[in-house]
């Protein structure tokens, strides 16, 4: 089986790697780039944790295929914040408890960001929308809707 080159922007640093043939984008990124943010949940786009964006727009990695991304801009949960320094994001869900078992912690941080890129004061309509695709068996979305209104109106990226 021939692999096939795919070179992409991952969390604002040029990257290269090989994919298999059909090989999606989340195991791509998990195994090729190692970067475990993304999570693996059924497989089939139903619950959100493999969300990332692609060119600024939120996209599942378990249905796209890895080579679709050739020369696209890439961003997971990992991208948030700059070393040891939290996204202002990341902090809100600390400060509001928006994460107990944190599963879908990194595709509601991915959906929660791409929103806040395009509308920096959303509603909370808006927000429901937004996190609509993301599954959370834990907290019954208040605290994760409360830490994301949070930051409307401020300036919402570090």
């Amino acid at each position: 089986m021939t692999k096939i080159p795919v070179t992409l922007t991952h969390n604002g640093a040029e990257r290269a790697a090989f994919a298999d043939p059909g090989q999606n984008l989340l195991d791509f990124i998990r195994r090729g780039l190692g970067d475990l943010s993304p999570k693996y949940g059924c497989g089939q786009g139903s619950c959100g944790a493999c969300t990332v964006t692609i060119d600024g727009e939120t996209r599942l990695a378990c249905l796209t295929l890895a080579e679709t991304v050739e020369g696209c801009d890439v961003r997971t949960a990992a991208g948030l914040g700059q070393g040891a320094t939290l996204d202002p994001l990341q902090q809100a869900f600390m400060d509001h408890f928006a994460a107990q078992c944190g599963y879908c912690t990194p595709g509601m941080l991915v959906s929660a960001r791409a929103l806040l890129d395009r509308n920096p004061n959303p509603t909370r309509e808006e927000v429901v929308e937004a996190i609509s695709g993301n599954l959370c068996r834990c907290t019954g979305y208040d605290p994760i809707i409360d830490a994301i209104l949070s930051l409307a109106g401020r300036k919402a990226s570090a």
